[in-house]
């Protein structure tokens, strides 16, 4: 169900394969037009991420993506990270500072989260390359873990990093967590807020679980968010993005 990819900057990546409904022994495609039933235990959603028929009117400005409203913070970057063969949008990626929060959104059945099974699949396929513990931590259940990546000079180094599961109505969020946020709580503060503030937007479509929720370059930037080449003009250090992502705003 889950399997590990590396971008272009070999950094590590996990998305849910196409035939995730398969492996959660779900036998049709969940109908979001169904009627809905109380889900699913785990991570406490009071204080968000928030399903979009929850959304608070908190004054919070977001970036509509589509399937997912993503925050800001001031001082943040939002980038968005294109798929192999740059045809759609696969995550949005926080960078605060020395550490990032990917952010990706999948489909998952009406009546059971996924956060479960999609865990034990990142412990099995991680295990190989060191230590990996399952632990406790501020949404729950969660993996921590080190992975080799590549060096300025092309050296091998090792990059901790922290893998959060948040089940939700018809849907599951997956976050990412890169650098000194994947360890140090004062570092990840921050990020948390952001992943907190998310609303998700399932879409009433019939999704297989498993399946990821479509992702838009925004057509617009909201009052708040400034465009990167925005940024240049004002003096600012624009993002400095993977090879297959655009550049897309800066938080201000």
């Amino acid at each position: 169900m889950f399997r590990r990819r590396r971008n272009e900057n070999n950094e590590p990546d996990a998305q849910v394969d196409a035939d995730a409904s398969d492996d959660l022994d779900v036998d049709d495609v969940d109908d979001a037009a169904a009627p809905s039933t109380t889900l699913i235990t785990g991570a406490d959603r009071t204080n968000g991420p928030y399903d979009v028929t929850e959304a608070p009117e908190d004054g919070i400005t977001r970036l509509d993506l589509g399937g997912m409203l993503v925050p800001g913070a001031e001082g943040m970057e939002l980038r968005l990270d294109l798929d192999e063969t740059a045809e759609h949008v696969m995550a949005v990626t926080v960078v605060d500072g020395q550490s990032s929060m990917q952010l990706m959104a999948f489909a998952a059945p009406r009546t059971e989260g996924i956060w479960d099974d999609v865990r034990e699949e990142i412990r099995v396929n991680l295990a190989s390359g060191g230590p990996v513990d399952t632990v406790d931590g501020e949404f729950g259940r969660e993996i921590r873990a080190s992975v080799t990546v590549a060096g300025p000079q092309g050296q091998s180094l090792m990059q901790p990093v922290r893998f959060v599961g948040i089940d939700g109505p018809r849907w599951f969020l997956r976050a990412l967590f890169s650098g000194a946020a994947a360890r140090e709580t004062a570092a990840a503060e921050t990020l948390e807020q952001v992943l907190r503030a998310v609303i998700v937007v399932r879409g009433t479509d019939p999704m297989a679980p498993g399946d990821q929720l479509a992702l838009n370059v925004p057509g617009e930037v909201p009052d708040g968010m400034a465009k990167a080449a925005d940024a240049v003009d004002a003096g600012r250090p624009p993002l400095t993005m993977q090879e297959r992502g655009p550049e897309i705003t800066e938080i201000r």
